[in-house]
């Protein structure tokens, strides 16, 4: 399989079947994870959203510097995060998200009220 640049990756965006999904019980979904070998019972308490900062600068190509000024924050802080001394706070949890799922639209809010400091 050729390799495909990340324009290319965001240019060909799957078809979804909306009425397909919203057809889809939760019986289904039950039956589909006991083939895929999960326990649909499971407890899901003990979940956490892969918010790992290292891998959300990465993604944008950013250096930790980079990264800590477009967040607004002090580089130690960022340093801190990614050698696992500290975990983000739950406002910076919510900010890395939307890095994470948005980034396009967090960086240029937060460059936007940098300008308008």
């Amino acid at each position: 399989m050729a390799r495909m640049t990340m324009d290319q990756i965001k240019a060909a965006r799957p078809k979804i079947d909306r009425a397909r999904i919203d057809a889809t019980a939760d019986d289904d979904i039950g039956r589909q994870m006991i083939e895929d070998g999960e326990d649909p019972l499971a407890d899901l308490s003990a979940f956490t959203e892969d918010l790992q900062p290292a891998r959300i600068r990465a993604q944008h190509g950013m250096s930790q510097t980079q990264f800590a000024a477009a967040l607004t924050i002090p580089v130690a802080t960022v340093r801190n995060w990614e050698k696992g001394r500290v975990s983000p706070d739950p406002a910076a949890r919510a900010l890395l998200r939307i890095a994470s799922r948005e980034p396009e639209i967090a960086l240029a809010a937060l460059m936007a009220n940098k300008k308008a400091s």
